[in-house]
């Protein structure tokens, strides 16, 4: 990651934009502005930068169409800003790829703080989990959040690839919903946990099921755990 992180705030809001770009000057993070989801895109392009701040709530469109469009391709970090405190919204952009979010009124120092933590774990996690995970017929590559499976490109989440990775990093360990947030997210969720039922589905779907020699297996009343075939 470049010495100075180069942020994009994406808020219809000027006074968002001012607010937390007075902190990150005092940080002496790089920042660039976007005041809708169109030209948020053409800025991830056109910028490349290392972690975006996106308004779920935006005229035209929205937070959730931006996150969406930007997970299809890329595992650029995105923390969310909704002003809506519903469980359901903040659950919404997470199971999208969002990996934080900060609900509205907010301090710009909050905003900072999981800014700073969002691309510390983001670091860590390209510099120490570079090694890949192999079985038969899968491949999970977190260095460049790369699926494969059956010799084909498995178009995932990065939240998907890295659960897939935790659960196959530990074959045959059990992990609960509340351990996967914590590993996956990086912090103490405060919320449903079915947001972790939905991923597992998503991944389900997405993989072969049989003549693998694996499998995602539900411990009823615990969790998930990737097994092996003996």
């Amino acid at each position: 990651m470049n010495k100075c992180p180069l942020i994009l705030i994406c808020d219809d809001d000027p006074v968002v934009h001012e607010s937390i770009s007075l902190y990150l000057d005092h940080e002496g993070y790089a920042h660039i502005s976007a005041y809708n989801g169109d030209e948020a895109l053409r800025m991830v392009v056109d910028h490349q930068p290392d972690l975006m701040v996106l308004d779920l709530m935006m005229p035209g469109k929205s937070g959730i169409d931006v996150c969406r469009a930007i997970r299809s391709g890329s595992s650029l970090p995105i923390i969310m800003l909704t002003a809506k405190s519903e469980e359901i919204d903040r659950i919404l952009g997470l199971e999208l790829g969002a990996d934080d979010y900060v609900v509205k009124p907010f301090s710009p120092r909050e905003v900072l703080a999981r800014i700073k933590a969002v691309l510390r774990r983001f670091g860590e996690k390209k510099s120490e989990d570079e090694a890949v995970v192999r079985f038969p017929q899968l491949e999970i590559n977190l260095a460049n959040y790369q699926v494969t499976a059956m010799g084909k490109t498995i178009a995932c989440t990065p939240k998907e690839v890295e659960i897939l990775h935790l659960l196959t990093s530990h074959a045959g360990q059990v992990f609960s919903r509340e351990q996967i947030l914590s590993h996956v997210w990086g912090y103490d969720f405060f919320g449903d946990t079915r947001t972790v039922d939905t991923h597992i589905k998503r991944i389900r779907q997405k993989l072969p099921q049989e003549g693998v020699g694996w499998s995602l297996k539900t411990v009823y009343g615990v969790g998930y755990k990737f097994e092996v075939d003996a």
